[in-house]
């Protein structure tokens, strides 16, 4: 193997924190691919999603409350994400509008939600407005409605998306101006999460725990984006702002590989490497020392009016899993002494595992007592998460799902579709009977039952990776995502899923998404 790397290979993957078994390993994968998971049936109301009733609601939020004299949570945000991909469709406006008349004709002939033309009718709504008619009078003199009147699209694009402007096309959705308020101030999606942090992560001494993951050129950008409006919102609320950050790790870099599934060298010679997908953030959740972690992705953020929903099926999730974690912990405390434990407490355990946790045994057999407690043992002695979900409304993304792991036991996974064999009829029709799907909503615990942290990267089932084909230079080459955070990377979790309302759901995936009434404040 050694053979085909030369010594600036070598140097560059001890630069990542890269071995050589890890490389030879993603190149096994390219070769033989990922297995699909086997999906056995849509969990639903009932049969692997929680519905709370609404009487039951305060008991949760209150069992939260009461925590936090002595839990350490934290808000922890994905926010890498570039900004790019909110603009595609303005992208490819300006790759084929060449000012003409036909070209005019044929940007509103399009009235769909997602056009420019959407966009060009509606930049009034934009809460960047203000910022891209200033920045367009103080560069050329030029009065931002009078540029709409006389159709000059490809300035105004310009001005928002180039780094001569706004930069918003370079930028990452952090710090984007999302929501618009009365009085004529405007919030990024960070102050959005700020002022969410306040109200649910706030702990006892009034501090506020939050994380962010950003990328390393923006890194100093989003320090200096809070420096200016922390303050305003900790006198706002009487707290006190705890940020931190991280970087997505470069030893989670993968390694790209030609059609042929030779290593993918760049013009110079280099090895190319891509970044591992949102599953490399596996390696930074690990690193946090908090007891619950609260996890939303940068770009599910609403306005003031909305926020009590959210706030308030925060604080829920957060209770069921304090509820269930209790109940663990108990159950762990008496498998510590296994000689005292009647047959009665075990088969209360095995009933608990499989109709609260929802772990099938329908494979699984025990060859003796010690067998069995030594199962429920590992069984429960693992990292919690609580995810919620939503009403499926058509939204791509993972769903909720009872899979085949790789113990021979079927328990609750969210599944996205690539991970689905879809020339499979049986396999389809199962992951199309989905009722609810995956917002990236969840509450996590970190630690065991005795206060130690888990090693997460334990529970993580490598085999759920995914690889993609890409292009580099006009040369085709395949790629390949580590396990998704919340799918493969957590696959090993106990898992809880509870039913959320859908408004608690509002991300922000195209710039037009901004000019739905839940984004307009």
């Amino acid at each position: 193997m050694n053979k085909i790397y030369s010594d600036n290979d070598i140097q560059l993957l001890k630069q990542k924190g890269i071995d050589l078994k890890t490389i030879e390993s993603q190149i096994s994968s390219f070769k033989s691919g990922f297995p699909f998971l086997n999906i056995i049936k849509a969990a639903t109301i009932g049969n692997g999603i929680i519905k709370i009733e609404e009487k039951e609601e305060e008991k949760y939020i209150a069992e939260y409350h009461k925590s936090l004299a002595n839990t350490k949570v934290l808000k922890f945000v994905p926010a890498s994400g570039a900004a790019s991909r909110m603009f595609k469709n303005l992208y490819n406006f300006l790759e084929t509008y060449d000012e003409s008349d036909e070209s005019y004709n044929k940007l509103i002939a399009d009235n769909s939600f997602n056009s420019a033309h959407n966009f060009f009718n509606s930049l009034l709504s934009f809460a960047f407005y203000s910022d891209l008619m200033n920045i367009i009078l103080v560069a050329d003199g030029e009065d931002l409605e009078e540029l709409l009147m006389e159709k000059d699209f490809i300035y105004i694009l310009s001005a928002l998306l180039t780094e001569e402007g706004l930069n918003y096309g370079n930028l990452p959705k952090a710090l984007l101006k999302f929501h618009r308020y009365d009085n004529q101030y405007s919030r990024t999606p960070i102050e959005e999460h700020l002022v969410e942090g306040a109200h649910y992560t706030c702990n006892t001494n009034k501090q506020v725990p939050i994380h962010f993951t950003v990328s390393p050129e923006h890194k100093e950008l989003f320090k200096e984006h809070i420096a200016k409006v922390k303050e305003i919102y900790e006198r706002r609320f009487d707290v006190k702002f705890d940020i931190s950050y991280s970087e997505q790790k470069q030893s989670t870099d993968t390694i790209a590989v030609d059609l042929q599934n030779n290593p993918f060298r760049n013009s110079d010679g280099s090895l190319l490497f891509r970044p591992g997908g949102h599953g490399a953030l596996i390696e930074n959740l690990n690193e946090m020392n908090a007891d619950i972690v609260f996890i939303k992705n940068i770009d599910n953020v609403v306005p003031d009016k909305l926020k009590e929903a959210t706030i308030r099926y925060k604080k829920l999730l957060a209770g069921c899993l304090i509820h269930y974690q209790n109940k663990i912990a108990k159950y762990l405390t008496i498998l510590e002494n296994t000689e005292e434990i009647s047959e009665e407490k075990i088969s209360e355990m095995i009933d608990f595992l499989q109709s609260t946790l929802c772990v099938s045994l329908e494979k699984v057999t025990f060859k003796s007592r010690v067998d069995k407690i030594n199962f429920l043992q590992s069984k429960f002695n693992r990292p919690i998460r609580v995810c919620g979900m939503v009403k499926n409304q058509g939204e791509p993304g993972g769903g909720p799902f009872w899979a085949e792991n790789n113990d021979q036991t079927i328990s609750l996974q969210i599944v996205e579709s690539s991970q689905v064999d879809m020339d499979n009829a049986q396999q389809k029709e199962i992951l199309q009977n989905a009722t609810h799907f995956n917002p990236v909503d969840l509450v996590c615990s970190l630690k065991n039952y005795k206060g130690n942290k888990f090693d997460l990267l334990q529970y993580i089932d490598l085999k759920t990776g995914f690889i993609s084909q890409k292009s580099k230079d006009g040369k085709e080459l395949k790629a390949l995502e580590l396990p998704g955070l919340w799918n493969g990377a957590m696959s090993d979790w106990n898992t809880f899923f509870v039913e959320i309302p859908i408004i608690t759901f509002n991300p922000v995936k195209t710039v037009n998404d901004l000019l739905r009434d839940e984004h307009q404040a």
